[in-house]
């Protein structure tokens, strides 16, 4: 495993996520405004196994999504120019999902900025288990004024 970068708290610093809804554990590479890495956790007892599925819990595609996007936020906004400000969402393209995620599994996060305009940028996104492909898709974040 990577060394830790960023734990939770060090993440709520720059995003305004809070639980049940940080949704990424600890940031373990990263290029502010280029390309950043993070890690999840997926445990039993995450809040979405409750209803998505109690007899065969699957991490919901929507939520892997959110993941990507928030590791994509805290790489945008640990620029200094966005220092203070917060990351919606402006897009997602070419969205694909491969594999199951279920309790017990690690899923490393990676994004990599392919285009920026001023506050407006669109990543590359890529969650994988062990290597393997979960999703992919591009993402495009607005950076915006609280």
């Amino acid at each position: 495993m990577s060394e830790i970068l960023m734990n939770r708290e060090q993440i709520m610093e720059i995003i305004p996520h809070r639980d049940p809804f940080l949704l990424i554990d600890e940031i373990v590479e990263m290029e502010a405004g280029v390309r950043a890495k993070a890690r999840k956790y997926i445990k039993e007892n995450d809040f979405w196994f409750k209803g998505h599925f109690p007899e065969h819990p699957v991490t919901p595609g929507v939520l892997m999504i959110e993941m990507l996007a928030q590791t994509g936020a805290v790489c945008m906004l640990s620029k200094p120019e966005f220092k203070g400000k917060i990351g919606l969402f402006g897009g997602i393209d070419k969205a694909k999902f491969r594999r199951q995620v279920v309790p017990g599994d690690v899923l490393d996060l990676e994004i990599e900025m392919i285009r920026q305009r001023g506050p407006v940028a669109t990543c590359k996104a890529l969650a994988t288990v062990g290597g393997e492909k979960a999703v992919s898709c591009e993402i495009t974040c607005v950076v915006a004024d609280k």
